[in-house]
């Protein structure tokens, strides 16, 4: 990559990577909060529910106004935004009585300021580079991601030394130096053209009417490994506490290994694909082969260390899908209307994160053989179709 864009790289890659700390940062701490606000469990998992939903709602919207007046434009108030979430919580927290009401206010601005984050910064990425460009800054775009969710929970454990409080103070120390290194370092191709919202939802049904089933189960392939990573994070720190004892900033730090993996992973793979230009189906084939084979195997195993291992390569099939799949979304369509269709491949994730870890403890509830073979019995669905359906033709950055 050209020393130009390596500047611009470090700015973008904070916006996905703050995006992450939404919820993750906030999850160690949760009995923490709990007892503060004499809440139950139900309660403090509103503090992730209102956060998600508010996003996953407002992305598309955002998508929008993004293509009509540019990326950056979205990004940086949006970021704004979320610090200023995080403010509203954090004064809350601390001046009031009973904060708890204004407190979930103050997360439901957290997740509409995320929604215009990584799904916009990837658009973005995808309207600056070309070719095989593309594929190594989405690559770095993931990683920055899944060094996020790697670092979360230990950064929120570490964090909450100090007080839960001072989570919600973070997030604007953070928020606004980014803010300020996409606003002066990055840059938009071009200006962005006026366009009726009627004539931009035609043009973008066109899209998904052209690229069809290929374009559809590209993007649940990607909701779908989210899904199955994050269901089974849920289920692995529970698995931690009840069968080894492993807890706080220990806990986080095990947590983080087989996130590590596919953080690792996602760069290397971004990378490779760049150089090669293509196989972007085969690597998303290859890691949903590899996900509900780990998940069966992992239903055999009580070794916490043969445990791990499994886990970290399920870690490594995400992370050969979940490049590849970025590629393939920000080169399906014209920059014009890329905006919109990261958006709602960003929902799509988003949906993914928020229910696995319910639908989980759902299939847990019936038996751990249930949760596991459902699991990967999900994800071998959704192989199959994305063998079948999944087209390179129109969705490589060569001709996107």
């Amino acid at each position: 990559m050209k020393s130009k864009y390596k500047l611009m790289m470090v700015a973008f890659s904070g916006v996905p990577f703050i995006m992450v700390l939404g919820n993750s940062m906030l999850i160690p701490e949760f009995p923490q909060i709990k007892a503060a606000l004499d809440i139950d469990q139900f309660h403090v998992g509103l503090l992730i529910t209102v956060f998600s939903i508010s996003a996953g709602i407002t992305i598309p919207f955002l998508g929008y106004l993004c293509d009509q007046i540019g990326r950056i434009k979205v990004i940086v108030p949006s970021l704004l935004l979320y610090g200023l979430g995080g403010i509203i919580s954090g004064v809350a927290a601390l001046i009031m009585d009973n904060p708890y009401n204004i407190i979930l206010i103050g997360r439901v601005v957290q997740g509409v300021g995320a929604a215009g984050t990584a799904p916009i910064v990837m658009a973005l990425v995808g309207d600056i580079f070309q070719s095989e460009q593309r594929s190594e800054a989405l690559g770095i775009i993931e990683a920055a991601n899944g060094i996020g969710k790697v670092v979360s929970p230990i950064l929120g454990s570490a964090i909450g030394l100090i007080s839960w409080i001072a989570l919600f103070f973070f997030y604007v120390f953070l928020a606004i130096p980014i803010a300020a290194g996409v606003w002066f370092w990055g840059k938009e191709v071009k200006e962005k053209g006026q366009q009726s919202l009627k004539k931009y939802l035609r043009n973008v049904g066109e899209i998904f009417k052209e690229k069809g089933l290929s374009l559809i189960m590209t993007i649940l392939s990607g909701m779908l490994v989210l899904f199955i990573l994050f269901g089974l994070l849920s289920y692995f720190s529970d698995f931690l506490e009840a069968k080894h004892n492993i807890k706080g900033f220990v806990k986080g730090l095990v947590i983080a290994i087989p996130i590590l993996f596919m953080s690792t992973t996602s760069y290397i793979n971004g990378y490779i694909l760049k150089k090669v230009k293509k196989y972007f189906k085969a690597s998303i084939i290859t890691g949903l082969i590899i996900i509900p084979l780990a998940l069966i195997i992992l239903s055999f195993i009580k070794s916490l260390t043969t445990y791990l291992v499994l886990f970290s390569l399920l870690g490594i099939g995400t992370g050969l899908v979940l490049p590849a799949i970025n590629t393939l979304v920000t080169s399906s369509t014209k920059a014009d209307q890329r905006g919109v269709i990261t958006s709602i491949y960003g929902s799509a994730r988003f949906v993914g994160v928020a229910i696995g870890p319910p639908a989980f403890s759902f299939l847990e509830e019936l038996s751990l053989k249930t949760m596991y073979y459902g699991g990967s019995l999900i994800a071998g669905i959704i192989m199959v179709l994305a063998l079948i359906f999944i087209s390179e033709k129109g969705m490589t950055p060569n001709q996107g």
